[in-house]
C-alpha cells in the first residue's frame, strides 16, 4: 500500500513535467508567428510611407505645373449680384431718383497679392494709401468678403482693368455689373433725397447697422437713409468656375438679387422746383405742407450739393470741400436751423391771449414807438410807433407793443403752453433722419437747464418770437397749419400713405382761431406788413417776420460782418377758409420779413395754377368724350 501511494506520488510530477515538455513546441510557433506579423506590418507601413512620397514627388516636383493648371480649372468663386434700390417717385408718379446700368471693380481676396496694390491704385487713379488702409480693414472678415474697389469705371478705366486682367497681371481684379444711382441735377431737392454712399467705419460699429458689412452701399441721409430698408433690395450671388487668371470657363448657380421697392412721396416736383428758383441764390429754407392731411409738398434748403457726388465713395478732396463751404451746404436747414421765429410767432401769442381770457375784442394798445416795462425801455420796429392799435391792426402793422402787452399779461409758462400745443419745442415725428426740436423756454426750463430763475422782463423779448425761443422752418410750418385747420395737427411725413398717422388735436374756441385767421389774412390783403405775398383772386393769408441774430448796436457799429444780419421770416396759407397749403419761408439774412414773402406767394401761386390747370384739362378730357349714346 505504501508503495502504491508513493508511486501516485510519483506519478504526480511526471504528468505535469510531461505537459510542459509538450507546450514548449508550441509557445515557440507563437513567438515565430507574432514576428512574422510585426514584420509583415513593418513592410506594410514601409510601403504606403513610399506610395506617399512617390505621390508628393509626382504633385510637387515631378509634374508640379500639370497638376497645377488643373487645380486652378477647378476653382470656384462667388460674385456678388448687387440689388438695384427701388425708384423715388413723385406724388405724380413721376421718377426723381433712378438707377442706371455700370460696373462696378472689386478685389477678390483670394487672389491678393500686396505687391499688386498699389500699381492698381496708380492706373485707377486711386490713393494708394487709402486703398492700402481699406484692405487693412478686411483683414479681420473672411476671404469671402471682396472689397469694392471703385464705382462707375470711366471708359479710361474700364480699359485699364480689360488690359491687366489676364495672365501675369492682376487677377484679383473682378469687373460686375452693378447699378448706380442717378439724382436730378443741380441739387434738385437734394437734402429731403439724401444720398447713398459705401458704409464707414464707425456706422459699421453703431448697432444701427450691425448687420452691414465693409463695402455695402447704404442710404446715408434723407428718403435714402431713412427708407433704407425698403430701397436697398436684396443682392444676389452668382458661383462660377474660374482657370488660374480668373476667366470664368463655367457658371454653376446663378441666385438672382431682389429688387428695392420703390417710393412713391408726397412731394409735387412742380412745387419744388418752384421754390429751390425762389431760394435761387439765398441761404435758407422752404416747407409746403398740406395741413389737412400732413403731406410734404416741397422741402427746400439752400444751399444744396449733388447727391451724385457721393455714389459709391466721394474722395476726401471732394468732401473737405464741402465741409468747408461756408454757406454749409449739408446743412438742412428745413429741419434743423434752430433760429428765432420773430413776429411770425405772434399768432400763437394772439391766439394764446384770446384762450387764456387776457384780452377780447376791445382790447387796445397805444404804440408811441416803444415801451418801458421793468424799468426797461423796449422800442417797436416803427420809431414813430402805430398810435391806438387793436388786435387786428396789432397783427396786421406786426405792432411790437401790443405784443409786449400781452406777453407781460400771461406771462412765461401760459406762453410756453400754448408754444408747445402748436407743436414748438418739439420733433414733429417727420420721416426724416435728423429732425432738431428748437426751444421753448419757461421758467421750469430756465431753472433745470442754468440753474436761475426767470426774470418777467425775459417774457418781454420771447413775446415777439425773441430771446431764448427757435424754431426749425418745417416747426412753423406744422404750428401755423394746425391753427389754421382750427387746431388739428397732422403729423408731416415724405411718402403716400393710406394710413396717416393719428390728428393731434386741441380744444379751442374757434370764434377765437377765426380771429387770428383774419388778422392774418389783413396781414396781406388789408395793408399789412405782408404786402408782397398778396396774389389778386387768391386769399393768401399769413404772418411776416424779422428776427434779430445780434443787437441793433453791435450791427449798426459795423463791428459784424453780413451773416448777423436780420433773418427773414414769412409764413402763409391759402384759401382763408379750409386751407389747402401753409409754405414757411427762411431767408437768413433778408433783414426784412416782407422780402420772404414773395417766396412764399410762389409756392402758393403756383399750387392754385396747377390745381387750375388740372381741373381744366380734367373738364376739356370730359367733354371730348361727350354724353353717353341714348339706348
Amino acid at each position: 500500500m505504501i508503495a502504491g501511494v508513493c508511486q501516485a506520488v510519483r506519478y504526480i510530477p511526471e504528468e505535469r513535467q510531461s505537459d510542459a515538455t509538450l507546450n514548449r513546441p508550441l509557445i515557440r510557433d507563437d513567438m515565430k508567428f507574432a514576428a512574422v506579423k510585426i514584420a509583415a506590418f513593418q513592410w506594410v507601413i514601409v510601403g504606403v510611407f513610399l506610395f506617399l512620397i512617390s505621390g508628393f514627388w509626382d504633385l510637387q516636383v515631378r509634374n508640379e505645373e500639370v497638376y497645377n493648371e488643373k487645380a486652378d480649372a477647378n476653382q470656384i468663386k462667388s460674385l456678388p449680384i448687387p440689388a438695384p434700390r427701388g425708384k423715388i417717385l413723385d406724388r405724380d408718379g413721376r421718377v426723381i431718383v433712378d438707377n442706371h446700368d455700370s460696373f462696378r471693380l472689386i478685389l477678390s481676396r483670394d487672389n491678393l497679392r500686396e505687391e499688386h496694390l498699389e500699381p492698381i491704385a496708380l492706373g485707377l487713379n486711386l490713393d494708394p494709401a487709402e486703398l492700402a488702409a481699406k484692405v487693412q480693414r478686411f483683414r479681420s472678415r473672411p476671404t469671402y468678403f471682396t472689397i469694392s474697389l471703385k464705382e462707375e469705371l470711366t471708359p479710361a478705366e474700364l480699359t485699364f482693368v480689360e488690359a491687366h486682367r489676364g495672365q501675369d497681371a492682376f487677377p484679383e481684379m473682378e469687373l460686375i455689373r452693378s447699378q448706380y444711382r442717378v439724382y436730378p441735377g443741380g441739387g434738385l431737392a437734394g437734402h429731403l433725397l439724401g444720398y447713398v454712399s459705401e458704409i464707414n467705419d464707425s456706422e459699421l460699429n453703431s448697432a444701427e447697422w450691425a448687420a452691414y458689412n465693409p463695402g455695402d452701399v447704404i442710404g446715408k441721409t434723407g428718403i435714402e437713409r431713412h427708407y433704407n430698408e425698403v430701397l436697398k433690395g436684396v443682392d444676389g450671388q452668382r458661383r462660377v468656375r474660374v482657370d488660374k487668371w480668373m476667366n470664368t470657363r463655367e457658371i454653376l448657380a446663378v441666385k438672382e438679387a431682389v429688387p428695392g421697392r420703390d417710393l412713391r412721396l408726397t412731394i409735387d416736383l412742380d412745387l419744388q422746383v418752384v421754390a429751390e428758383l425762389a431760394m435761387e441764390g439765398r441761404r435758407g429754407a422752404v416747407v409746403a405742407l398740406a395741413p389737412r392731411t400732413g403731406e410734404v409738398l416741397a422741402l427746400v434748403s439752400t444751399p444744396s450739393y449733388d447727391p451724385n457726388r457721393f455714389v459709391g465713395r466721394i474722395d476726401s478732396r471732394n468732401w473737405s470741400q464741402l465741409q468747408n463751404d461756408p454757406g454749409r451746404p449739408l446743412f438742412n436747414r428745413a429741419l434743423q436751423a434752430q433760429l428765432a421765429p420773430g413776429s411770425t410767432f405772434k399768432p400763437i401769442m394772439l391766439l394764446a391771449a384770446l384762450e387764456e381770457g387776457v384780452i377780447d375784442d376791445s382790447f387796445t394798445v397805444h404804440c408811441g414807438g416803444g415801451a418801458t416795462f421793468y424799468g426797461r425801455f423796449f422800442r417797436c420796429h416803427k420809431r414813430g410807433g402805430h398810435g391806438k392799435v387793436d388786435l387786428t391792426r396789432g397783427m396786421a402793422q406786426s405792432c411790437d407793443v401790443f405784443y409786449y402787452t400781452i406777453g407781460n399779461r400771461l406771462g412765461i409758462d401760459r406762453i410756453a403752453k400754448y408754444a408747445e400745443m402748436a407743436g414748438l419745442g418739439q420733433k414733429t415725428g417727420i420721416d426724416l433722419p435728423q429732425e432738431k426740436e428748437g426751444l421753448v423756454p419757461s421758467s421750469t426750463w430756465k431753472i433745470r437747464r442754468l440753474r436761475e430763475k426767470w426774470y418777467a422782463g425775459e417774457t418781454i423779448s420771447v413775446a415777439i418770437g425773441q430771446g431764448a425761443l427757435t424754431v426749425t422752418p418745417l416747426q412753423l410750418a406744422y404750428s401755423i397749419g394746425g391753427i389754421a385747420t382750427g387746431g388739428i395737427w397732422m403729423r408731416p411725413h415724405m411718402v403716400k400713405s393710406d394710413s396717416p398717422a393719428p390728428a393731434r388735436r386741441a380744444e379751442l374756441n374757434l370764434a377765437n382761431v377765426n380771429k387770428v385767421l383774419n388778422s392774418m389774412y389783413a396781414v396781406v390783403n388789408e395793408g399789412g406788413t405782408g404786402g408782397s405775398a398778396r396774389v389778386p383772386g387768391l386769399e393768401i393769408s399769413g404772418k411776416t417776420g424779422t428776427a434779430q441774430r445780434a443787437s441793433d448796436a453791435l450791427v449798426r457799429s459795423g463791428k459784424l460782418s453780413a451773416e448777423y444780419l436780420d433773418d427773414a421770416w414769412f409764413v402763409g396759407f391759402a384759401p382763408r377758409q379750409s386751407p389747402e397749403i401753409v409754405v414757411a419761408a427762411l431767408f437768413e439774412n433778408g433783414e426784412h420779413g416782407n422780402l420772404a414773402g414773395p417766396i412764399v406767394r410762389d409756392v402758393i401761386k403756383a399750387y392754385f395754377d396747377k390745381k387750375q390747370r388740372q381741373d381744366r384739362d380734367g373738364s376739356n378730357l370730359a367733354r371730348s368724350h361727350g354724353p353717353e349714346p341714348a339706348q
